[in-house]
């Protein structure tokens, strides 16, 4: 019988200080090699210039080279669609909504969603060259950035190209000797040509129908003076022939008096970004550092969203200006003048661990809770050799990695808890033999849906798609790139509890090389020859986005923010078990900023200032989109579904990601005076786990019922909410 090693359970549960460049490579080998290599992905890479490399799934520039290529892409505050010859352009379509442009229903004044409406084209860049023949490639595909390049017929030369990039403060075309129209489906009622603001780059400005200011900015890259356009009708201005040079156009919200800040910025753009960051001890720091094209001796203007502005270090502080721009989804956009922007997380959860964890009185850092009485001992021992005593292999090895996944991190919480908290050493290491063997079932790929290495796209995807009825939809979609945080994580999480019970288990076989190539799909570092750089999480956003290959008429989304926070959880203790400080580092700053994120979009406390405050009272957000937030989810539209979708897995980080003023206005708006117990199955255990977070006193005594009979749900153990509970009350 394997022999468990002991776990530090004092709060001072620190990474090492001092990581100067945590974005370090996990690894740069290949799959497995006994995990099949397939060509034929059920999803065609087309209209990408790229070549034969990993290539981004589930970043927001998807629309631009899936399906019809027909619905927008959203950088915030703007978003941008390939016209396609709606309303007689195949350029570029610029748009900036406002919330009194917003749907919401079914009631305005209780709403369970708001649509920003689409198909307005503010402005549209585009050339008279540029005709129904015209066909929209993209390059370049990053993690904050893509260009979009349009051609007048297929083969031919590149004569618009349109970088798009996240918080870009200008749209900018750049022209490669084609004349240029710019249109627009509001109506331009002016055009005023104002002048030079830098020796090379002339300024107009525009205003619409509907009353808003735009500016133009003009740079010609061939020749000298001005650069003449013309307002041929209320709906087109035309440009000179032959254009070669850059032409950028702005919203102005703030009149004239703040133009002097657009033009500091006119004549360069943003091509890309670059992420680096810092971590020493409980604080980190992480950047995004812009290439910048155009002309070097301007500075950029980008938009900030609320979560940056509000850790911006003193540098970024200073750079930010008075103009804000509404998004969609994340609240108003603020803009600065910089190259860079940096935020600092002063938080890190560094003292989470597998054990019960709870915050600090004074709101900053935490601690690990293991204190049980003997009679919560007894009881938990009890259940936890009942609920190890199950058959595991048909709870883990089913035809679908996510509820998989949760059934082996089921069994590792379990055997965690009686190791760890109960000192049934003993009964743990029998159980851990048999989760070994469980997760053998998957390192080995000798699961149902075995998985497969797609070297279409450059993942790790189930096989489930590829064979009749060739369903995309199998396992959430997981073969189309959906979800792959949520379910790998449960995989990571468990493979922790393992390693560090058993560290031998680290070195035998395919063990560590297996999970650390589920960790490089969905969180890889850096962009490496088999995997793209975190395909899941958005370091732009703050939060994953879990949709996939597939085309969105409101963009990506995400519906789980737990599953989100859990899966940098998972990696967090995966790099701890391993000593990857650098690994473990980075999820504990993901962790930071998701917390901050979630508060911010997500998890809305009554004085929430990002969201429409009407749709506050809902408490969380359903499924956020980059266009919409609809308050409901994939699989129905009960309240306990909802909410708890944001609550599962209970783990350490949850008191960290979900502020007990949330929880606490949560339970009172739904769940107090009794409702939470008429809930039918599963989701009765679940709110009353995620209870513990507040009043743990009432969330042992549900589940230490000695008539206890309720359902759980897959990836849940009585012993585990027995333990939580028990540790946060000090029982």
């Amino acid at each position: 019988m394997a022999k468990l090693t002991s776990f530090l359970l004092a709060s001072a549960y620190l990474v090492s200080s001092g990581h100067s460049d945590i974005f370090q490579p996990i690894g740069n080998a290949a799959p497995p090699s006994y995990i099949p290599s397939r060509n034929d992905h059920p999803v065609r890479k087309q209209f990408i210039e790229d070549g034969d490399v990993p290539t981004q799934t589930n970043k927001f520039h998807a629309n631009f080279f899936l399906g019809t290529q027909s619905f927008p892409v959203w950088t915030h505050p703007y978003s941008l669609c390939w016209a396609k010859g709606f309303g007689g352009s195949y350029g570029i379509a610029v748009s900036h909504t406002v919330r009194n442009q917003f749907a919401f229903g079914p009631s305005v004044e209780n709403p369970r969603y708001f649509i920003s409406p689409l198909g307005i084209q503010h402005i549209v860049l585009s050339a008279a060259e540029l005709q129904q023949d015209t066909k929209l490639s993209v390059q370049d595909l990053g993690s904050f950035s893509a260009n979009a390049n349009l051609r007048a017929s297929s083969g031919s030369k590149i004569l618009m190209s349109v970088p798009v990039v996240q918080g870009m403060g200008m749209t900018t075309a750049i022209y490669a000797g084609a004349r240029p129209i710019i249109t627009s489906n509001v109506f331009f009622r002016s055009l005023s040509y104002v002048g030079s603001v830098n020796g090379g780059t002339y300024k107009y400005r525009v205003v619409l129908n509907d009353g808003t200011s735009w500016l133009l900015y003009a740079t010609s890259s061939s020749a000298v003076g001005t650069i003449p356009f013309t307002l041929d009708s209320t709906a087109k201005i035309s440009g000179p022939a032959n254009f070669i040079g850059t032409i950028q156009v702005t919203k102005n919200p703030s009149g004239q008096d703040m133009e002097s800040v657009f033009d500091k910025s006119a004549g360069a753009y943003a091509t890309d970004a670059t992420l680096s960051g810092s971590v020493n001890g409980a604080s980190g720091s992480y950047s995004i550092s812009w290439t910048k094209g155009g002309m070097a001796s301007q500075t950029l203007l980008m938009y900030a969203l609320p979560h940056h502005v509000e850790s911006f270090d003193q540098q970024t502080q200073a750079a930010l200006k008075n103009i804000t721009l509404v998004t969609t989804t994340k609240g108003f956009a603020q803009a600065i003048l910089a190259d860079k922007m940096t935020m600092v997380e002063n938080d890190l959860p560094t003292t989470i661990g597998f054990a019960p964890w709870s915050k600090n009185t004074n709101g900053a850092g935490g601690f690990q809770r293991t204190s049980l009485s003997s009679q919560a001992t007894a009881l938990i021992n009890q259940v936890g050799v009942a609920e190890l005593n199950q058959d595991m292999i048909p709870q883990t090895s089913l035809n679908s990695m996510y509820y998989s996944g949760k059934g082996c991190a089921k069994f590792a919480s379990i055997i965690w808890t009686m190791n760890s908290m109960t000192g049934n050493s003993q009964y743990a290491a029998a159980g851990l033999v048999r989760l070994k063997q469980a997760l053998d079932v998957f390192i080995k790929n000798t699961q149902p849906e075995p998985l497969v290495y797609d070297n279409v796209w450059k993942g790790l995807v189930s096989g489930a798609s590829y064979k009749p009825p060739y369903d995309v939809g199998l396992d959430f979609g997981n073969t189309l790139y959906n979800d792959h945080h949520f379910h790998y994580g449960y995989f990571v999480y468990t493979a922790a509890v393992i390693g560090h019970l058993d560290p031998s288990w680290l070195t035998q076989g395919n063990n560590k090389a297996w999970v650390n190539a589920l960790v490089r799909d969905f969180a890889n570092p850096v962009d490496d020859q088999y995997f793209p750089m975190y395909r899941s999480f958005d370091w732009f956003h703050g939060h994953s986005w879990a949709k996939g290959l597939f085309e969105s008429g409101d963009g990506k989304d995400q519906e789980s923010t737990s599953e989100d926070t859990f899966a940098s959880y998972a990696v967090k203790m995966w790099g701890k078990t391993t000593g990857d400080t650098n690994m473990e580092a980075r999820a504990n700053l993901q962790l930071a900023i998701q917390a901050r994120s979630l508060r911010n979009y997500f998890l809305m406390e009554s004085d929430n200032k990002n969201q429409p405050p009407t749709f506050t009272k809902n408490k969380v957000t359903g499924i956020l989109f980059e266009n919409k937030i609809d308050y409901t989810t994939y699989f129905g539209a009960n309240t306990e579904y909802i909410e708890g979708i944001h609550m599962i897995p209970l783990n350490p980080s949850s008191a960290y990601t979900r502020s007990a003023k949330f929880v606490q206005q949560e339970w009172d708006t739904y769940f107090s005076n009794g409702r939470a117990e008429q809930v039918q199955g599963g989701w009765k255990s679940i709110l009353k786990s995620n209870q513990a977070l507040i009043d743990p006193q009432s969330s042992w005594q549900f589940f230490s019922n000695p008539s206890f009979a309720e359902t759980l749900d897959g990836g849940a153990s009585r012993t585990w909410y027995l333990a939580y509970s028990a540790a946060l009350m000090g029982a």
